[in-house]
């Protein structure tokens, strides 16, 4: 993707338009301080990517306070290596974790519930290493006795999860995608992502998956998204057969509503929001807009 299109074309031209933070914004207040609604940055490694974003934003300070908990929640679905693009960057992880405990967070805790062996998950996508390696702990997912009863009240189709107990007592959630093709719903970006902090998700599949999908990222919005999308899957999603299914794009975007950075998200791989079943339902729910005219955007070109 040329700088160009990436700049005119995927993300729009709105850099200085006025806030639309009180009705799309789900951390309120303090993401109404923010400077941006969206950052986009462009043509860099994944942590350098993520430095320069989360600068713009005023620092992981404008999110994370001293003596906090918080738990960040990569894709860590399937047992490959990161050269599959199947899961979140390892090095991304990494870095946000680093940045959390910079921030003065107590402690930082990752994991998933992953759809194959969860153990082979976390070490084959290098992220558990990676994790660790930037001072944060690493939890499990894969047993019901860790998940929650939780009412979904305003849910059209889904009225009740099981939440990891991990969201239910942290101070901040931080959510982190990887930007990839999914037979099931077109893409799976940052609000397709949350299904990997609930248990019951077979329900989902048998119920109308964009419908629900759409029901929780109303009822529970992450404190900050960050979508990888430095190697983005492009056929045989989610998992991937090869690395022929990857495009680099050496990209990253970051908001504090998921709907408007699964907006951005879907138009830098090419694909229409509205085209995309839960994005167009949560919009209509009201999570956010489904243009990104009247944003704040920051692009940056690394």
């Amino acid at each position: 993707m040329r700088r160009r299109q990436f700049i005119r074309g995927g993300i729009g031209a709105a850099a200085f338009a006025t806030p639309l933070v009180d009705r799309l914004l789900g951390s309120g207040a303090q993401a109404s301080k923010l400077p941006y609604d969206l950052v986009a940055v462009k043509d860099g490694e994944p942590e350098a990517m993520f430095d320069k974003a989360i600068e713009s934003l005023g620092g992981m300070k404008a999110f994370v306070q001293r003596n906090q908990k918080v738990v960040v929640k990569p894709n860590i679905g399937w047992a490959v290596t990161p050269e599959r693009g199947a899961n979140t960057h390892p090095g991304l992880v990494k870095r946000v974790v680093e940045h959390c405990l910079r921030a003065g967070a107590k402690e930082v805790v990752v994991f998933d519930n992953t759809c194959n062996e969860w153990r082979e998950c976390y070490q084959q996508s290098g992220i558990e290493r990676a994790a660790k390696d930037g001072g944060a702990k690493v939890a499990p997912g894969h047993d019901e006795k860790y998940y929650q009863a939780a009412e979904v009240p305003k849910g059209k189709k889904l009225t009740a999860v099981k939440e990891h107990e991990l969201i239910r007592g942290c101070d901040v959630f931080i959510n982190v995608p990887v930007l990839k093709c999914h037979k099931a719903t077109a893409l799976t970006i940052a609000m397709k992502n949350l299904m990997g902090i609930v248990w019951d998700r077979k329900f989902w599949h048998g119920n109308d998956l964009h419908q629900c999908i759409a029901d929780y990222a109303c009822q529970r919005q992450p404190d900050l998204n960050i979508v990888d999308a430095y190697r983005v899957m492009k056929a045989n999603g989610p998992r991937g057969k090869s690395e022929d299914d990857i495009v680099t794009m050496k990209a990253l975007l970051v908001a504090p509503n998921a709907l408007v950075v699964d907006v951005a998200a879907a138009k830098l791989y090419g694909t229409k929001p509205e085209d995309v079943g839960y994005i167009k339902m949560a919009h209509e729910a009201g999570l956010g807009p489904i243009a990104l005219d009247g944003l704040r955007i920051n692009r940056i070109q690394s």
